[in-house]
C-alpha cells in the first residue's frame, strides 16, 4: 500500500510539473490563432496573425536559416562587417564549433582510423582518397549529429545574438522578443507558433538519431 501511495504520489507531482511547464506554450499557441486573446477564443479564431508575422519578420526567419546552415563561407573584403549579418555568423560558427568537434571526435575515438589509413596507403590510396573513402564515412554519424545539433542550437541561440546584431541583422530568436516587446500579444504567439514549427522537427530528428545511434554503439 504504501509503495502505491508512494507511486502515485510521484504521478501526481510529475503531472503537475508538465502541466507547469506545457499550459504556458498551450496557451501561447491559442493566442497566436486567436482574434482576440484578451476576450478569449470567443473572439473568433484566425490566421491573420501568422501573415502578420509573415510580412513584418520574414527576412529575420530566413536569415535566422541562413545563419544557421551556413558552414563555410568566404568572408571577403566587407568595409561594414559590424553590421552585416556575417558578423553574427562568425559568432554562432564560434559558439557551436566546439559542438561539432566533440560529436566528431567521439565518432573517431571509438575505432582505430589510423591502422585503416596505414592499410589503404599501403595499397597506393593517396590522402585525398583515405580521407573521403575511410575517415568521411566512418565519422558520418557524428558528422550528422555535430550538425543536427549546430543548426538546432543557432536558430534557437538568442544571447549572443542579441549582443552583435543591428536593426538590420536581427534573426529568429531576436525577432520574436522583439514581436512580444512591440506588437501585439497575438502577433509574439503567432511567431512563436513559427519558431515552434522550425525548431520541433529539428529536436526530433536529434532524438531520433541520437537513440538510434546509442542503439548501433550497443550492439557493436
Amino acid at each position: 500500500m504504501g509503495r502505491t501511495r508512494n507511486f502515485y504520489l510521484q504521478l501526481g507531482f510529475t503531472l503537475l510539473v508538465c502541466a507547469f511547464l506545457i499550459l504556458p506554450v498551450l496557451m501561447s499557441i491559442v493566442a497566436g490563432f486567436t482574434e482576440n486573446f484578451f476576450i478569449g477564443v470567443k473572439s473568433g479564431l484566425t490566421l491573420r496573425w501568422i501573415v502578420v508575422v509573415w510580412d513584418l519578420y520574414a527576412p529575420t526567419i530566413f536569415r535566422s536559416m541562413y545563419i544557421a546552415l551556413a558552414l563555410i563561407l568566404t568572408y571577403g573584403g566587407f568595409r561594414d562587417f559590424r553590421t552585416s549579418w556575417m558578423f553574427i555568423l562568425v559568432g554562432h560558427v564560434l559558439y557551436t564549433l566546439p559542438f561539432m568537434v566533440r560529436s566528431v571526435l567521439a565518432v573517431l575515438s571509438s575505432f582505430d582510423f589510423r591502422i585503416l589509413e596505414e592499410s589503404a596507403a599501403s595499397l597506393g590510396a593517396g590522402f585525398r582518397r583515405r580521407f573521403l573513402g575511410i575517415v568521411v564515412p566512418n565519422a558520418r554519424s557524428g558528422i550528422v549529429a555535430g550538425s543536427l545539433t549546430v543548426v538546432t542550437l543557432s536558430i534557437g541561440e538568442f544571447n549572443l545574438t542579441w549582443m552583435l546584431h543591428t536593426p538590420e541583422t536581427m534573426t529568429l530568436p531576436v525577432g520574436l522578443a522583439d514581436s512580444y516587446a512591440s506588437m501585439r500579444l497575438e502577433i509574439g504567439s503567432a511567431y512563436t507558433l513559427v519558431f515552434f514549427v522550425m525548431i520541433i522537427p529539428l529536436l526530433i530528428a536529434l532524438q531520433r538519431y541520437g537513440t538510434q545511434r546509442i542503439k548501433k554503439v550497443g550492439r557493436a
